[in-house]
């Protein structure tokens, strides 16, 4: 068979664990062409496209990133673009399409399952805000990083007696604020899922403070807001598909934290570090099981599914369903982490 392969979306430690499980499976088990798309969904609109094997997929495991590159192309959005995808499919006689990538790029995908296209999704986002599997390869390895920062804050909070505020990625679910927070031992955490009354977190500061602990550590997600939306937040547009490009909360804070309190704040943002650089173990393992499982359902006779990791197996959801609704933080987890607050 003829199995495409792109990534689309924002790069994700993981991505050519992924690419390299496809290829390897692929190859030697079942005699498979792998063609890679490059770009993403671009390069399957313009028909961008290098064969990949197993001689040049070797040693990729450990990289960050994508060896086909991406982009945040919306083929729905691109003139003709469906139209395109698929003359291209027609052209490159592909059997099945893997798109491997997050909300945004399963999206596309599950409608152009309906569109008559055969495609199996694979589940890519640091956000881990896809719905059915409970975990998205690239989270535990921004999860490190982030905690890994909150570590080092602690010293120099605690040297400076300061209150930093770290600003961690976390568009619409705070999954990467939660567990690094928690795991970093943040005083306050703050995510999009519940807006934050300011006058709590000055108090919550306040109060750590009053008993001779003269430093805290704020975690907030980028897309937390005040219940009240009284922030300005450095917003710069929006993509392709229609998110704008968020950024400021922390600084926005620190100003406001620093008037109300008289406690000297910093911030710091810790961005595209998150997603940058060599997976994790549980990452490279996941990413490698997630290749392994969707050739396997390509011969399985598979589409409009997603892989996903369920209870420590892997198994096929609809495309549909992972799409359809966002997982977000729930208000149990949330008040675990408001235990230690203040």
């Amino acid at each position: 068979m003829r199995v495409g392969v792109m990534t689309g979306g924002g790069d994700c430690p993981g991505l050519n664990a992924v690419i390299r499980a496809i290829v390897r499976k692929g190859v030697n088990t079942y005699g498979d062409t792998i063609i890679g798309f490059r770009q993403g969904w671009k390069g399957v609109i313009e028909n961008i496209t290098a064969e990949l094997t197993v001689e040049n997929t070797r040693g990729i495991l450990h990289r960050g990133g994508t060896i086909l590159k991406t982009s945040r192309t919306n083929p729905f959005k691109t003139p003709e673009g469906v139209e395109k995808i698929m003359q291209t499919l027609k052209d490159q006689q592909i059997d099945c399409l893997l798109p491997i990538g997050g909300e945004d790029t399963l999206g596309a995908a599950n409608k152009l399952h309906g569109e008559g296209a055969r495609v199996i999704g694979i589940p890519k986002t640091i956000d881990n805000d896809l719905s059915g599997t409970d975990f998205t390869f690239g989270f535990d390895t921004a999860v490190n990083i982030a905690m890994e920062a909150i570590d080092r804050l602690h010293s120099t909070a605690e040297s400076h007696d300061r209150v930093i505020v770290c600003e961690v990625m976390g568009r619409h679910a705070g999954w990467i604020a939660m567990h690094s927070g928690i795991a970093g031992g943040a005083d306050i955490i703050l995510i999009p899922e519940f807006p934050f009354d300011v006058s709590e977190v000055v108090d919550h500061l306040k109060h750590r403070h009053s008993t001779g602990v003269n430093f805290s550590i704020v975690v907030v997600a980028e897309g937390a807001m005040p219940a009240e939306g009284s922030f300005a937040t450095l917003t710069e547009g929006v993509d392709s598909f229609g998110h704008a490009r968020l950024g400021g909360i922390a600084q926005a804070l620190e100003t406001e934290m620093e008037s109300q309190t008289g406690f000297e704040t910093r911030h710091t943002v810790l961005g595209h570090i998150q997603r940058g650089g060599p997976p994790s173990a549980f990452d490279r393992v996941l990413g490698t099981r997630f290749g392994i499982a969707a050739i396997d359902a390509v011969h399985q006779g598979a589409s409009g599914q997603m892989v996903a990791l369920r209870g420590g197996d892997i198994k096929l959801v609809p495309l549909a369903e992972a799409v359809g609704t966002m997982k977000l933080v729930d208000r149990e987890f949330y008040e675990l982490a408001q235990v230690f607050f203040g």
